[in-house]
């Protein structure tokens, strides 16, 4: 053996290490760290179909999403919100390491369909954002994440260079406390509950389960509003979004509506 490769062989042995260590951090079942607010409970990476090839024109919602219905969903197993209103991407021409809280909240003075964080769009509705109307879907994802990219290529619409805002509602049977609000967002994001905003995730981040999570919130008896809003720069795009009590555990007792 050359001494040449003997050198080398350090190097490739850390590069192969740090590929396994990313892996790990990325995919389910994995281990997230805790954001401002409160301790992570866990990552998970995405699990979805990769970025679709040019060649592939079907552009179909089914791939991804099913139509939500009027009956009121539960959280999946993991206690994720899956089914969520979204309307189509707004194009903003930003890079994804420039996308700093400053940033974010200009955002919402610029490029906002409604300065009221309790108003819930109707499935179909248009909005006018920058002179162009947009259409609100209501869905729910197949996985535990809501993949954006996918959507913005079913819909035929602008992938890269975009921000997306999202709505869905939280059906309470009885006043629950102590909970937070928990999220994971690519590239960055706000998140309001009930017109408050009570997440921000800066910067240029991957989707971890629980990467960031609220302050300790009470979900009132009754409807509760999420709105979310998620920003991309280039590539895939996607969020997640749970509710974990004071010890972490998933929060479930609750149905997911989108009026």
């Amino acid at each position: 053996m050359s001494r040449k490769f003997t050198f080398l062989l350090p190097m490739m042995a850390l590069a192969i290490l740090s590929g396994a260590t990313n892996a790990f951090a990325q995919g389910p079942g994995g281990f997230g760290a805790g954001g401002p607010g409160g301790p992570g409970a866990g990552g998970r990476g995405s699990n979805v179909p990769p970025i679709p090839i040019a060649g592939d024109t079907t552009h179909t919602l089914t791939r991804s999403f099913i139509a939500a219905t009027n009956v009121k969903k539960a959280p999946d197993a993991d206690g994720f919100i899956q089914r969520w209103l979204i309307l189509e991407p707004v194009k903003n021409n930003r890079s994804n390491t420039t996308m700093t809280d400053t940033y974010l909240h200009s955002q919402i003075a610029t490029d906002n369909f409604s300065t009221d964080y309790n108003i819930i769009p109707k499935n179909g509705e248009i909005s006018k954002i920058g002179g162009k109307d947009l259409k609100w879907y209501a869905l729910d994802s197949k996985t535990f994440n809501f993949n954006l990219y996918h959507f913005s290529y079913a819909t035929n619409t602008t992938r890269n260079g975009v921000l997306f805002w999202l709505v869905t509602v939280i059906n309470c049977a009885e006043d629950i406390k102590n909970v937070r609000l928990s999220a994971g967002a690519n590239s960055a994001g706000l998140f309001w509950l009930n017109g408050k905003e009570i997440i921000s995730i800066p910067g240029d981040k991957d989707v971890i389960a629980d990467l960031y999570t609220s302050p300790l919130v009470t979900l009132k008896k009754g409807k509760n509003v999420i709105r979310a809003l998620v920003v991309n720069g280039q590539g895939m795009s996607n969020f997640c979004v749970r509710f974990l009590n004071e010890n972490g555990t998933p929060l479930k007792n609750y149905t997911i509506s989108t009026e």
